[in-house]
């Protein structure tokens, strides 16, 4: 640990440069402290909205610059906290732009309700107006809300509860993050210490024995706490169906999927597509069985490389060279743009003291559109990542410069397409040059693995949140029984009988972060089947296809993302795209099959 570099020290250059957001520290204390006085002047237009057609633009002119200069303070706090989170003066900046956000929300909780209770037709009639074409697509998408938009009273209470609301996810992540404590496992006669970031490396760890005592150890620790977990989930799915009742949606599922328009089609038709091509998922297992030389099965092997690391070492300018060449699809314009931000003041390079781990793109309107990695030279996934988050800033890019603030910014539907398509082409690149069998074998293990994590496995995951949520919906009450039963029946379905699970794997779901944001793993499955299907597009189109592609991306927030992603070439609201990712998951699995 101490060979970790302190943020003090890391050169400029592998730093990203903040200035395109202020110049100065001095600069976002100026823009913080404008947050306030921007809400008073806004409060003054209370009940005064619907006067005049000049009324409404005028205010809506000061909220779009109101709602502009807070994102910019908040990515700039964010992005020096998770740059270093031992930074005591980045945590104040990140906590006071907080605190000012949310007493500007809830002072103005009532904009939104006082324009979806105009008249529509006025409203409809000034908006056509040329000087709302900034703000036309922000109030039609109001509209589209305003059945469910409560009075103004109503809303305003909504959003003081807003904080409580999180308690549930707050005290599960004290819990797992803080409070539960694994004790040590032994490694080669030393006693390493087993915690939330350690249990992955334990479960690729070559010694069987070692994941095996992991895993017991892990999961034995959340056993003891089912009752207390099951009861903080059960709150989250409670609070879910509040919301829900309160607007008067017909569901859980339904509200979860209305402000974006997606059918809860979308949502059944990748479950129960998965489910028709659980053949092939239980023959990848059977192939990693063999691969991995084991007679039986268990949880804990899954985690396990497919085939050994290749030996690699690129160096972060050679990874950038490689998105430039596998992404050359895109055109000249999309390379050159990306590879000049990787390179130059886009990106927080490499790991120092008190980073945030991972990865992450953090695009805003103003700025650049800002990468965090951890990046190591003999890590071949690092250069995906780097594709990834690139494609991600790249929709920032070009959905910033191709829209009005008020709706530029693009759903999570929509954004993990753009990362993913980066990644599929980066990986095509790697195995249309790969040198050996083994190199091959590699590509080809991870790619699957890849689509496994991403498509399958949050789906089971989408499986799950919405069987609990439904059988709330229906009267029943989630204990700690009930929910390790969904959960054990949905690993028993989707690993097949190649698999030998423990007494304990279903405290899995249990442990999983996301679920206390419901409904939005699909996202992730969705996300790679439609990127999946762009890409071989693009790949073996013309100039119409990637100009389509272009059309989506710089869509942004303007359209709904399943109007977008038809707009790319792709229809998620038919089951087909999904049908294909699994098909070009079977096509992989053919090809592992051939080399193990």
């Amino acid at each position: 640990m101490s060979n970790i570099t302190e943020r003090k020290d890391v050169p400029a250059s592998d730093k990203w440069d903040l200035t395109s957001l202020f110049k100065t520290d001095e600069d976002w204390e100026k823009a913080l402290a404008s947050i306030e006085p921007m809400a008073a002047e806004l409060v003054q237009y209370k009940n005064k909205l619907g006067e005049s057609k000049e009324t409404l633009l005028e205010a809506l002119t000061k909220y779009a610059k109101l709602w502009q200069t807070a994102e910019i303070v908040e990515n700039y706090a964010s992005l020096q906290h998770n740059a270093d989170e031992g930074d005591q003066e980045a945590v104040n900046k990140e906590g006071r732009t907080q605190m000012a956000v949310v007493k500007a929300s809830s002072e103005l909780s009532f904009f939104d309700s006082e324009i979806t209770a105009m008249d529509d037709e006025k409203l409809n009639a000034w908006i056509e107006a040329p000087e709302f074409k900034d703000y036309k697509i922000y109030i039609q998408k109001l509209l589209h809300l305003k059945p469910y938009i409560l009075s103004e009273k109503e809303e305003r209470i909504l959003a003081l509860q807003a904080e409580s609301s999180e308690t549930a996810y707050k005290t599960f992540s004290i819990l797992e993050n803080l409070e539960l404590d694994f004790g040590t496992i032994d490694v080669n006669g030393k006693a390493v210490p087993l915690t939330q970031s350690s249990w992955s490396q334990f479960l690729k760890n070559p010694d069987r024995n070692v994941r095996k005592a992991a895993y017991e150890r892990f999961y034995g620790v959340f056993e003891k706490h089912e009752n207390t977990l099951a009861s903080l989930y059960a709150g989250s799915v409670n609070q879910d169906i509040f919301e829900t009742r309160a607007r008067g949606y017909n569901s859980s599922l339904e509200h979860a999927l209305y402000s974006n328009k997606v059918p809860v089609e979308v949502y059944r038709n990748l479950i129960d597509t998965v489910h028709k091509n659980f053949d092939t998922l239980h023959r990848y297992y059977r192939i990693f069985k063999k691969a991995l030389g084991t007679e039986d099965l268990r949880h804990y092997d899954v985690y396990m490389p497919f085939t050994k690391d290749i030996e690699t070492h690129t160096s972060y300018d050679e990874a950038v060279e490689i998105c430039r060449k596998a992404l050359a699809p895109l055109g000249k314009e999309y390379t050159d743009t990306l590879c000049d931000g990787l390179l130059n003041g886009w990106v927080d390079r490499y790991e120092n003291k008190g980073k945030r781990s991972g990865a992450f793109s953090s695009g805003c309107f103003t700025g650049y559109p800002y990468i965090l990695l951890n990046y190591k030279e003999d890590v071949i996934r690092d250069v995906f990542t780097m594709a990834h988050e690139g494609g991600h800033s790249m929709h920032s890019w070009y959905s910033s410069r191709n829209n009005p603030f008020m709706c530029y910014n693009y759903t999570i539907f929509e954004a993990e397409v753009a990362s993913t398509f980066n990644e599929e082409l980066v990986y095509q690149y790697l195995l249309k040059n790969a040198k050996t069998d083994e190199e091959k074998k590699y590509y080809l293990s991870m790619r699957a693995g890849d689509i496994l994590a991403t498509l399958h496995r949050q789906t089971m995951f989408a499986e799950f949140e919405l069987k609990a949520h439904e059988l709330v919906e229906s009267g029943t009450p989630l204990s700690a029984e009930v929910l390790r039963g969904i959960y054990r029946e949905l690993l028993e379905q989707y690993f097949g009988d190649a698999m030998t699970f423990e007494s304990n794997s279903d405290m899995e779901g249990l442990r999983i972060p996301h679920f206390y944001s419901a409904f939005y793993v699909y996202k992730y499955a969705t996300g790679i089947s439609a990127a999946m299907a762009l890409a071989d597009r693009v790949t073996n189109g013309g100039e119409a296809e990637r100009e389509d592609y272009f059309k989506f991306l710089k869509s942004g927030g303007s359209r709904y993302p399943i109007e977008a992603l038809k707009l790319a070439g792709v229809d998620m609201s038919k089951a087909d795209p999904i049908q294909k990712a699994l098909d070009r998951f079977k096509d992989i699995v053919d090809e592992l099959e051939k080399l193990v």
